[in-house]
């Protein structure tokens, strides 16, 4: 079946008004601020080289102590921060502080007897450790503002229950990191904060809407932080940053206090969970992150990859909307599917979805859709304008131009567009999603997983996002059909840019797509070091 006459009309009109825009944008766009000087300093701290799982151990030994730890972070940040622009709000003094608490806690509580700091590590698994938080969680004196201006000096009066549990598992949150604004974007930009860089190009974006995580944690500025994720917002920050980041399944770990709420159907796609360098703190802090949910997971049971079954998935068939993937993220994806066999074994079965093309249709659609009651889920304008009244689209693209708007192109446009979506949701997307859906889980069930781009290329340059809108299906279809997804590195292409590749699982399967992670950090080698080959 194809594309009706009213569908056919609105990807032309996307297109139309995505034109209009470059053109607007080419001629009003202030020039980016410059950044001094043309890479990274070099990692000279080797606890910066560290996993969060090493470092704990470490701290409850006593080899090292959670103040040296967060002193070495803080220098990082401190160090790196003036290039990256990732961390917008610290507080450096109230983690030193924790720190000390930390140390002094470990020396009452074990006297250096090696059963009672395991009894630690089993109640405490991340104490004294340093922590980086999105902006979007609520961290109790923190701003919890997304970026939007209006939203400027309302901080946050408690921790959201990701962020609590992390902290009463002993880790200490050191600030909160860049988003886009109202993470309604994949570039971390916003006129409260400005433009996050990537640490392997100050040129090219960190991704959004969790890109300051993704930046700040690449750049060793952070070991272990938090992203959410309703269209791709951990994956893709991860992936252009090339770190780990892990989309849970559904409905696992809870979505209150984040900014913008998570609210109805929402619920269903919105997804937090944890970023980091080293594959192996993905499990314990998902297990935190968790809380009560965890055993939903069952992360306790072993899995053996060469029981599993594994697919490969190249692209999305040829959508009319997102662009092809890259000749270099198809041979690295390749060279994973031969890695695979030689190693374990396993035939790596190729199979493609022709409904993949419709990703972003079928994303947009039950984005829109509303709750069981029948409300819909709350208008971007109304949104962006809290807490005072409804932005007005046209005339910020009005104010923008001159230079006189609060509000970033990507949101201004986004909202444009909101305006033109159909009333009544097409049948022809919906019967797409279900049979994909269909299709997926039929294919995965218990123990498959399948490899897929998480971006169409490596990361952008800055802004070019602007131009390709609707790259950011490849991962955003994923939200819509509740799977577990794990964004893995995979090495630096000849510019020094990170490459990788999704491993989706079935949903509440995420310990298929840990242990790949674990796998593939040792077969070719995890995060790099920004500038350091």
């Amino acid at each position: 079946m194809a594309l009706s006459h009213l569908e056919k009309a609105q990807v032309w009109l996307f297109k139309a008004v995505m034109g209009v825009l470059f053109m607007l944008f080419r001629l009003f766009s202030p020039r980016r601020p410059a950044v001094p000087g043309k890479k990274l300093p070099l990692i000279s701290n080797p606890l910066l080289l560290m996993s969060a799982t090493q470092l704990a151990k470490k701290i409850r030994r006593k080899e090292v102590s959670s103040v040296e730890v967060m002193q070495a972070y803080i220098d990082r940040i401190q160090q790196v921060n003036p290039y990256l622009n990732a961390v917008i709000k610290d507080r450096f003094d109230a983690a030193l502080l924790e720190a000390t608490q930390a140390d002094k806690q470990i020396e009452e509580e074990t006297g250096g007897e090696e059963e009672l700091e395991d009894e630690l590590g089993d109640r405490l698994p991340l104490l004294g450790v340093p922590l980086s938080v999105k902006e979007a969680y609520a961290v109790k004196g923190m701003p919890n503002t997304t970026g939007v201006v209006s939203r400027r000096g309302f901080p946050a009066i408690v921790d959201a229950p990701p962020v609590a549990l992390l902290k009463r598992a002993g880790a200490i949150p050191m600030g909160v990191t860049n988003t886009s604004e109202l993470c309604m974007w994949y570039e971390s930009h916003n006129h409260l904060y400005g433009i996050t860089n990537n640490p392997y190009d100050l040129e090219r974006m960190a991704g959004g809407s969790s890109g300051g995580e993704g930046s700040i944690l690449a750049a060793a500025g952070s070991v272990i932080g938090m992203g959410s994720d309703i269209g791709g917002s951990i994956r893709m920050p991860c992936f252009f940053n090339g770190i780990f980041g892990h989309k849970t399944s559904p409905g696992v770990v809870s979505n209150e206090n984040h900014h913008p709420p998570v609210t109805g159907r929402h619920n269903e796609f919105g997804c937090n969970g944890p970023m980091c360098r080293y594959a192996e703190d993905l499990l314990p802090m998902l297990k935190i992150m968790a809380g009560p949910n965890a055993h939903m997971l069952s992360l306790n049971t072993k899995v053996d990859l060469k029981k599993l079954r594994f697919f490969t998935v190249p692209h999305d068939g040829g959508s009319l909307l997102a662009y092809p993937v890259t000749k270099e993220l198809l041979e690295i994806q390749r060279k994973v599917v031969k890695r695979l066999e030689a190693d374990l074994g396993v035939e790596v079965q190729e199979v493609r979805f022709p409904e993949l093309r419709y990703s972003y249709q079928i994303w947009d659609t039950y984005k829109a859709l509303p709750d069981k009651e029948g409300k819909p889920p709350p208008a971007l304008v109304e949104l962006l304008g809290e807490p005072g009244r409804p932005m007005r689209p046209l005339w910020e693209l009005l104010k923008w131009m001159v230079g006189k708007s609060e509000h970033t192109m990507p949101s201004i446009r986004l909202s444009l567009l909101e305006m033109t979506r159909a009333s009544k949701p097409s049948a022809f997307i919906i019967q797409q999603k279900e049979k994909l859906q269909k299709k997926v889980d039929e294919l995965l069930g218990t123990d498959g997983v399948f490899l897929y781009p998480t971006h169409p290329r490596v990361a952008p340059k800055h802004h070019h996002t602007l131009f390709r809108p609707f790259d950011f299906c490849y991962t955003g279809i994923f939200n819509i059909l509740g799977l577990s997804v794990t964004q893995c590195p995979l090495g630096l292409n000849e510019e020094g840019l990170p490459l990788g590749v999704q491993v989706v699982a079935g949903k509440l399967q995420d310990r298929l797509t840990l242990e790949m992670a674990l796998y593939l950090e040792k077969t070719f080698g995890g995060w790099r070091e920004p500038g350091a080959n």
